[in-house]
Parts: C-alpha cells; structure tokens; sequence
C-alpha cells in the first residue's frame, strides 16, 4: 500500500515541476516578446515649466551635486503633494508604486495623472502586478490616452480569471514571489516623492479601517536625478510588460466612459478634506519655500534603490554585492553611539539579531520600534518576529511595539483612530539616516526590489529621530522587557498602566495562531 502512494505522490511532484519549469519558460518567452520601446525620463531645462522655475532658483544656491529632501509624515500633507506637483507638471509625470488601490485617494491620483495627461503631459506608470486585482479596467482606460503608458511589473499572463490567475501564480510561484516594492512618484524630472507610501486610503489617513503611519522624502536637486534613473532602469526592465501586451480585446471603458467616472468621483469626495486640501490656490510654491515643509541641503542625499534583476528567478544571485541590503547594512554597521530602527514588519533573522545584539553589548544604544500584535496587519510576520525578542532584550537592544489605537498628536485623525506602523527608516548617531521601503525582514533583504533614500545630515536625521520618539513614547507603544525573575516577557506602558504578561490586547486565538504559526518554515518568505 505504502509503495502505490510514494510512487503516485512521486509521479505527481514530477509533473507539478515539469508544469512549473514551463510555465516559467512560456512566460520568459511571452515576457521577451511583449517588451515596450525603451524610453527615458525627460531632461529638465532651466525655464520651461513652472516646476523648473520655481526649483531652479533653489538649486542655483547650492552646489550642483546637491540634494534637497523633506520629510514628509503627515497623510493629506502625503497626498496633497503628489496631487500638486502632478498638477503642476508640464512635461513629465513617471510613477512607479507596489500598491495602487482603486480607492478615493486612488481615483484621485488616476484623475489628477489623467488631467495632467490631457495638458500634454507625458505619463508613465508602473505598478507591481501583485495587487492589480480589480484595477484592469481603470488602468487600461488611462493606457488609451497618447500621453499615457501603463506597464506592470512581474505581471500575471491571465487577465480574465481569478482562477486561472491563481493557477499561474502557483506554477511559477519561484519567479512571480519576487515583487517591486518601490515607490517613487518624479514630477518634470524636478520633484520627486520617495518612501513607504503606496497609493491608498489607508496611506493618507483616509481609511475607516486601520491607518498607516508612514513617511516619504520629498527631494529636489540630484537626487531626483537618481530617482528618474533608478525609473527608467526598472520601466526598460525585461520584468516589466506594457499592459497593453497582457490584452487582446479593446478596452471596457473608453477615455469618455473614463472621464465621466472622474467626475462622479470629484463629486463624491467633494466634501473631503483632501479636495478641500487642493481646493483654491495653488501654494505648492509656498510649501516649497516656507516653514511648513523645511527642506535640508546636502550632498549626501542619494537615492538608492535595488537593480530589477534582483527580482529575477534565474539572475537574482549574480551580483549581490549591488543590492540596496548593503547600503542598509553598511549603515547600521557605522554606528558606534546609537542605532534606531524602525520597521514595521521586523524579521531579523540570526544575523540581523546577531549584528543589532553585539552592537548593543559594544555600548550602542540600540532601539527598535515596530507594530505590536494587534497593530500587525500581517499575523504571519509577527510570527517570524517574536522568536527573536528574547534574544535582542537580553543582550540590551530596547524594543517598542506601537498600539493599535495611538492617536496623532498634531491632529486629529481624519480616517479611523486605529494605527499601524507602515515607515521604514534608520538613524544612526544622530546624523545618518535611511528612509525608504526596505523593511527589516528577508522579503526585503533576499526577495523584493527596495528603494529609499541615504543621508547624511544632521537636521534630516534629528526629523526622523522624532518619529521614532513620537512612536515610541509611552502612549503610543508598550516598551516589551525581559523578565529574568520569571524567564518571560512583560509589556509596560504609561506609568499606572496595567503590565502585560502576554501580548497586549489581543485575543487568546490570535495568540494561539501566531504561536502556532511561528513552527512554519517560512521564515524566508517573510
């Protein structure tokens, strides 16, 4: 009886490879024919557009390998500067994201392209495939205007059905668990906006659900340059395919369905606070040049960003040495009085823990904040995480889990008053820095395409120092502690707050789930 099984279960995994290796070989040769005509960001000029005239002058007083960048944190500030630079865009709009939903603030964005589309303006779009569920329609609308081109990253040959999207998914699941988790949006070559914000309501403080923390670089100078580059290396990509190549039949939305669906969505989000925010004047000038957005000069802000072979199932090994784990890494090795981490989704691994813990015995003060729980939107990561706590904590390193519900303090929540930690950045002695999409777990590290942007500068570095303190403070976090007495961990909060000796606020069938999760040997899936 045992022999039938094991030579059937034998005869099964044999075809389940060979149905893999050719469908990986079939789309590798789909993917080969369906490339779009290369095509590169279009140079900045010194008058031509308004963006050029009003960054122009900023740039004439510093030197030309100079960089400026904003910190961006705030959710409308996020969203209103995209919608005003696209606005103000006249030659080129290039937009490269993981997440696009097709949400309010995501058919806002759609419109705010489409107008700009519509003035002359050259749009190029990409977006990761991954999430493209249900979003077809919209995007293939947008691809039949002239001015508009919308390519998919790693994208899935089956447009039609769920299930047969599914099933391709898992036959080349080798090649198609590789993903793009860039985000970048270049107005006019002159203005770019780099971080952890995708584009969605839960990204700019606009979900009745659960809100991201989160935060972009707004960057003038150089290093929008960089950025235009590290776009235009992904859009020529053999990883990459126009949409247009994934359809056959003529689209179901024509640009005059389209444009009566961008008005009815004017219409439903006119009493929102982020129309309100775009409403009358247009002081993309005034933010640029006053107080409200500060913007700090150096020469050492640089966008980094991995190569798109990284995502390659075959190549991906072949020049380690040029991913942006490096840049990380040579990072958080530099430090010799304190390293801050924050990361949202925090896999460590044996050598992230082992680097982060022998820090920490050297006398680096060593302080990690991330999503406790119940603040986790994905249970499973939180699974790889907590193995490692004990670890860190006994060899000195602090840890911080952010509440589900921590209320901002510079304003009310427009969305819902739930929180999760949704930025990625690094400070390390209170003068270099990170900010990006590169998390601290080994999706980012081995997997995914990450981009972000590395400073060194002491202002840039003390903004995201503050964020860190702002997530981390008792109200907004519990401080997770070892116990040695009882050989366990303890949550603590606010003074007089109750001590926790299990994870705060979540239910005993969340905990047993992530408990038995942490046994799958999933870790490098992370």
């Amino acid at each position: 009886m045992v022999k039938p099984v094991l030579r059937w279960t034998f005869i099964a995994v044999l075809v389940l490879t060979l149905l893999s290796v050719l469908a990986l070989w079939s789309w590798g040769r789909f993917a080969a024919s369906a490339q779009g005509e290369p095509s590169s960001a279009l140079p900045a000029a010194p008058a031509v557009t308004r963006l050029d005239r009003l960054v122009a002058p900023m740039l004439a007083q510093h030197a030309p390998e100079a960089s400026g960048a904003a910190l961006v944190h705030d959710g409308v500030q996020a969203f209103v500067a995209r919608a005003r630079s696209a606005r103000a865009a006249e030659r080129s709009l290039d937009v490269q994201y993981y997440i696009w939903r097709h949400d309010m603030t995501g058919k806002l964005l759609e419109h705010e392209l489409m107008a700009a589309a519509e003035r002359g303006v050259r749009v190029r779009l990409l977006i990761d495939d991954m999430n493209v569920g249900g979003l077809d329609d919209a995007l293939r609308a947008m691809d039949s205007h002239p001015n508009v081109e919308v390519r998919l990253f790693n994208p899935a040959r089956n447009r039609s059905s769920t299930v047969m999207r599914a099933v391709e998914m898992g036959l080349r699941f080798i090649g198609f668990n590789r993903r793009m988790h860039n985000k970048a949006w270049i107005a006019d070559n002159r203005v770019a906006l780099v971080g952890g914000r995708n584009v969605g309501d839960e990204y700019f403080d606009a979900s009745a659900d659960t809100n991201f923390q989160d935060a972009d670089l707004l960057l003038l100078g150089a290093a929008v340059g960089e950025t235009s580059g590290h776009f235009d290396r992904f859009w020529n990509s053999a990883a990459v395919v126009p949409l247009g190549a994934l359809h056959t039949a003529p689209p179901r939305w024509s640009l005059d369905d389209f444009s009566q669906y961008r008005q009815q969505w004017l219409a439903d989000a006119a009493a929102s606070p982020w129309i309100k925010a775009l409403a009358g004047r247009d002081d993309l000038d005034e933010k640029l040049r006053g107080d409200d957005l500060p913007i700090h000069w150096s020469p050492s802000i640089h966008v980094v960003s991995d190569p798109p072979e990284k995502a390659s199932a075959v190549r991906a090994r072949r020049d380690p040495a040029g991913w942006l784990l490096y840049d990380v890494m040579t990072l958080l090795f530099s430090a010799r009085q304190e390293s801050w981490v924050i990361s949202p989704y925090f896999v460590p691994g044996d050598g992230g823990a082992l680097m982060l813990s022998g820090q920490a015995r050297r006398g680096v003060q060593v302080r990690v904040l991330t999503n406790s729980l119940v603040a986790n939107d994905v249970p499973l990561v939180h699974a790889g995480y907590r193995g490692y706590r004990e670890t860190l904590l006994r060899h000195g390193v602090q840890l911080y889990e952010l509440r589900p519900g921590e209320a901002k303090t510079d304003r009310e929540l427009l969305g819902s008053s739930g929180a999760s930690l949704h930025t990625k950045a690094f400070v390390v002695d209170g003068q270099r820095g990170f900010v990006g999409s590169f998390n601290f777990d080994p999706r980012s590290a081995q997997l995914n395409t990450e981009m972000g942007v590395v400073f060194d500068h002491p202002g840039l570095a003390a903004e995201v120092k503050q964020l860190f303190d702002q997530g981390a403070r008792p109200a907004a976090a519990w401080k997770v502690q070892w116990d040695d007495s009882q050989g366990a961990l303890r949550w603590t909060g606010a003074e007089g707050e109750r001590v926790w000796h299990h994870e705060p606020e979540s239910s005993a069938g969340l905990r047993l789930l992530v408990w038995a999760l942490s046994f799958l040997p999933l870790e490098s899936q992370l």
